[in-house]
């Protein structure tokens, strides 16, 4: 069994939480690797082989993520193509990504028994047109598209020729199950369980008494048309909360379901995704 580790050393004690996770995995008698970067760090460990992640995810059954969403979201992604399977492990504040809390981490020795299930995790696919070129990406959590400094904007949605709806917001997000508990539940959505497939999208500050999250067909293509975008007021694109990418009215943008799926591994009972929500979305209002 091959496990690569992978933390947010600006986490709170997440570089602890890594040197306990290795000890667990190496003491099992796992095949252990972390970034190069950390070797003196991790160079007491003995049989610890230290690589890049880029490299390692490649023939590692499994990679542990310790830190919060965001890292394990970065990390995530690195998992596209690969047949390795995600673990998050929260030193974070919330961690809905979390496969375990730090506490919890005598459970990584179900791994070797195989006590665990897998969670497919859909993914969004975006292509922007911009006259003959076209860029792609794919989210695990959301598309979000807006403008600057809360510039208003219009969108419009169709599938196909098809004009589903006109709108007039901040932004506009189109997220995964998975995205339903981040931005997407901060602008009113609906908490989707993660192993269902749809794409969900939801306005931002919409100028209208009457808007509500739309739930579409995992099956189903949208264009998205920015209408009001100048070189004055553009509006940017971002994946997953990365780097934003200007955009204009003369651009097409299509979101999709991504042929991609990442595996999350599930320690706990079928309900654990439900347990994990009321418990966490109550310590954040506390």
């Amino acid at each position: 069994m091959r496990v690569a580790v992978h933390f947010n050393p600006e986490k709170n004690n997440a570089p602890e939480c890594a040197g306990k996770v290795c000890e667990i995995l190496l003491g099992d008698g796992a095949e252990v690797s972390v970034s190069p970067v950390y070797k003196e760090r991790f160079s007491k460990y003995s049989g610890i082989e230290f690589a890049e992640l880029t490299d390692s995810v490649f023939d590692s059954d499994f990679v542990i993520a310790i830190g919060g969403d965001g890292t394990m979201l970065r990390c995530a992604k690195k998992l596209i193509g690969c047949n390795a399977k995600m673990i998050g492990v929260n030193t974070g504040r919330l961690g809905f990504m979390a496969s375990l809390e730090a506490d919890c981490l005598e459970k990584l020795l179900d791994l070797k028994s195989g006590n665990f299930e897998i969670t497919e995790r859909m993914m969004l696919h975006g292509i922007v047109y911009d006259e003959d070129k076209k860029y792609e990406f794919d989210a695990l959590n959301d598309i979000n598209i807006s403008g600057m400094y809360s510039k208003i904007c219009d969108f419009g949605v169709y599938s196909g020729s098809y004009q589903l709806g006109s709108y007039r917001a901040d932004g506009i997000i189109f997220s995964t199950p998975t995205g339903s508990t981040a931005y997407a539940l901060s602008a009113g959505g609906p908490v989707i369980e993660p192993d269902l497939e749809c794409i969900e999208m939801n306005l931002v500050c919409p100028h209208s008494l009457f808007s509500r999250a739309m739930l579409f067909s995992p099956e189903r293509t949208l264009t998205v048309a920015c209408k009001s975008s100048s070189e004055e007021s553009p509006l940017y694109m971002s994946f997953d909360g990365e780097s934003p990418i200007k955009i204009s009215s003369k651009n097409k943008i299509e979101i999709s379901k991504s042929r991609y799926k990442i595996p999350f591994v599930d320690f706990y009972s079928k309900n654990a995704f439900h347990e994990s929500l009321s418990k966490k979305l109550m310590q954040s209002i506390k």
